[in-house]
């Protein structure tokens, strides 16, 4: 199946690098699961093509975080029409360790927070978290190591049309911007996001994540990117996805429709 991911891949080949500063790829996992909910989930399409609920991008996250939250669908407030965090119904937080995964814990730590803050104003509310981890054991940083040491001109003309091509001179003209991986990091970045606790459909008393997905991918800036769907993790990400969507359902009628 088509899956967000493959979405993500495909940006990123025609953007030609991935910025793991700016986690570009939220918008359109959020926009993709979203629209795979609507196609798959009855009662959720019911309530969204109603009115009851809409969505947000980049919501302004309650508590005092400066950080904002991916997706929010909520039913709306009355008077303002912006999401009412109280009536949250879903949220949705995507992530991503590729480049440098010592940054595994921050991020972990982002998911982890979020958890107390949005159980508190509504514990029914359904908390998915997504999760990229990179299997290339180096990486070329282009955002911090390439791109800001280049005139403008020079990056877009000579630079930008080869990177995600192949072209493995990249690796000795830019030996400075490589970043590299051990064997074991996707490994340990896996385990540790496993750490982060999950809830049944019913547990509302539960402070967890109803679903955390985790994707493999090979990234690097230099070959084409891809979802990994071959990889040692023993992550098959297309039964994942499907089966993510369908506990995201099946906590949507458990919670507002029974």
């Amino acid at each position: 199946m088509i899956t967000p991911f493959d979405e993500v891949i495909d940006e990123i080949k025609t953007r030609g690098f991935h910025n793991h500063r700016l986690e570009e790829h939220s918008g359109t996992v959020s926009r993709g699961i979203l629209r795979d909910l609507l196609a798959m989930c009855e009662p959720f399409k019911r309530d969204f093509t109603g009115r009851r609920i809409r969505d947000w991008l980049d919501f302004p996250s309650p508590g005092g975080r400066a950080r904002k939250l991916d997706l929010v669908v909520a039913e709306p407030d009355a008077g303002t029409r912006q999401p009412d965090i109280e009536r949250l119904r879903l949220c949705v937080e995507n992530k991503s360790v590729i480049t440098a995964h010592r940054n595994r814990t921050n991020r972990y730590d982002d998911l982890s927070d979020l958890l107390g803050i949005l159980h508190r104003q509504r514990p029914d509310a359904i908390l998915v978290a997504t999760v990229l981890i990179g299997l290339a054991k180096k990486v070329l940083n282009v955002p911090d190591r390439v791109k800001p040491f280049l005139p403008a001109e020079e990056f877009a003309g000579r630079i930008l049309p080869r990177l995600s091509t192949g072209d493995t001179e990249l690796w000795r003209e830019f030996p400075h911007a490589v970043s590299r991986n051990s064997p074991q990091d996707a490994e340990r970045t896996m385990n540790k996001f496993r750490e982060l606790p999950t809830r049944p459909p019913g547990r509302t008393d539960l402070v967890a994540y109803d679903y955390v997905l985790l994707v493999p991918v090979l990234i690097d800036n230099v070959h084409p990117p891809q979802v990994a769907r071959s990889n040692a993790l023993g992550i098959d990400v297309d039964a994942e996805y499907h089966t993510m969507l369908d506990r995201i359902c099946k906590a949507y009628m458990a919670r507002w429709h029974l």
